[in-house]
């Protein structure tokens, strides 16, 4: 974060917060009489990458992004961002989070640059600077886990660092969150020392290439600490933005084990922000009410320990 820099010049004045606040109802009282969901979000899957802020003034400062969720009804969220600078920035940003409601998860993500994008599986200054930024923990806190990171190609997962990581946040009682494919997600269970019994990883996008829903059941099944992450989940929602009826089943069994989220990876993901989350509590409000608010809110809000 650049030296003297002060989110405060930033924050709206009081005539713009009660204009927010207006505007934060509107959408609710829009969502009530549409038959959606109206309670609290949980973001799983944000990232506040440099070209969002640019470590100061960038098209997306802090309290522009704090107003967009806000507006959205999201309570929380897993933090992570491109380097972790961005992710230290809304830790520190206590009055102006505590402010807009918004409690921050923070997360360890493994790119400085995008180059390390492809290569961070076997980089040892990765695990290094994983170790480095656990210690330093964050203003709102320790670091509550990895992730996210890329695996393009599963084998990848045999790399030594990516199995180091899996069995340090196994060991550190860290969450992973990986957006990997299905074969991926095995071979990552495998490099912990419980076999994926006992780690806890949040599934970027269930399965992003369109996984089977079959596929995605049985690896629920399997590891007892999976939670499916549905931000761009293809076969998701069917006509009038509802769930799909494959989809819809699996959340009624598995009502614990899957969670919202952004992924707001470019500038054009803040911009339509409101509108993600528009869509989900659409086809949220398809479901029964006690299964939407633990898909909504409670499973993440579990997983952290939030109230």
């Amino acid at each position: 974060m650049a030296s003297g820099w002060k989110f405060g010049r930033f924050w709206p004045l009081p005539s713009v917060r009660r204009s927010l606040f207006a505007l934060f109802f509107g959408v609710f009282s829009a969502a009530a009489a549409a038959g959606g969901y109206t309670g609290p979000l949980f973001d799983a899957h944000l990232h506040y990458n440099t070209e969002a802020w640019n470590g100061q003034a960038g098209p997306h400062p802090l309290p522009d992004v704090l107003a967009r969720m806000q507006r959205s009804g999201v309570k929380a969220i897993v933090a992570n961002s491109r380097p972790n600078d961005g992710t230290r920035a809304l830790a520190e940003a206590r009055a102006e989070t505590r402010a807009a409601g918004v409690t921050v998860v923070p997360f360890i993500r493994l790119y400085r640059n995008r180059d390390d994008y492809n290569n961070w599986f076997r980089d040892e200054t990765i695990y290094e600077m994983v170790l480095a930024e656990l210690a330093r923990g964050t203003a709102a806190g320790p670091y509550r886990g990895i992730g996210e990171f890329h695996l393009y190609d599963s084998a990848n997962a045999h790399g030594p660092v990516a199995k180091k990581l899996m069995a340090l946040a196994e060991e550190k009682n860290l969450v992973v969150l990986a957006h990997v494919d299905d074969v991926a997600i095995d071979l990552l269970m495998a490099a912990t020392p419980s076999k994926g019994q006992k780690v806890r990883l949040i599934w970027a996008h269930t399965g992003i290439g369109g996984t089977p829903v079959e596929r995605v059941e049985a690896l629920l099944a399997r590891y007892p600490g999976l939670m499916g992450e549905l931000s761009y989940r293809p076969g998701l929602t069917c006509e009038g933005g509802k769930l799909c009826g494959d989809w819809r089943a699996l959340m009624l069994k598995y009502p614990g084990r899957f969670l919202l989220g952004s992924d707001t990876w470019v500038n054009q993901r803040w911009m339509y922000y409101e509108d993600t989350m528009a869509g989900y509590r659409t086809w949220l409000g398809d479901l029964p009410a006690e299964v939407a608010r633990k898909v909504a809110w409670e499973n993440g809000a579990g997983l952290f320990g939030l109230k």
